[in-house]
């Protein structure tokens, strides 16, 4: 018996040695973490992480945030075509008003008494210096023609 007592006491001291050891070389913890995060990056690569039931139950989300992400990703360019096409009928816009301004002060500029005055002159019209007169018309004489 005293042979199986030693022998308990050497395990024991060996167990213990090895409890202690990785205290003392507890300080590096980050090669753990960092052989944690290069595992799971190489599962993401390999595709081995899909068969996660994890995984597999968050699928129909995962996919409806991406069609929600195409949606949205859409929309905006669809907006910033609408933002283009009013832009450029705006500037089309202040164009035609600028457009309409010039001949309307064109129209009036030409419409003065005295510019139509000059306009018919090489036609041998001459403006009227009488003033024009009222003629007055009896019903008899026209019910009787």
């Amino acid at each position: 018996m005293a042979n199986k007592f030693k022998e308990i006491q050497v395990e024991e001291e060996e167990v213990i040695e090895q409890v202690e050891k990785p205290k003392a070389q507890a300080k590096p913890t980050s090669p753990k973490k960092k052989s944690g995060v290069v595992k799971s990056l190489n599962s993401v690569f390999s595709g081995t992480f899909l068969s996660n039931d994890f995984v597999l139950k968050r699928i129909p989300f995962v996919l409806f945030l991406s069609v929600v992400a195409v949606f949205y990703i859409s929309y905006n360019y669809w907006a910033d075509d609408k933002l283009r096409q009013q832009s450029k009928i705006t500037s089309q816009l202040k164009e035609l008003r600028s457009e309409y301004i010039a001949s309307k002060s064109d129209l009036m500029f030409v419409s003065k008494q005295s510019e139509v005055a000059k306009a018919v002159e090489s036609m041998g019209l001459k403006e009227p210096v009488v003033p024009p007169m009222k003629i007055v018309v009896q019903q008899d004489s026209v019910n009787q023609k």
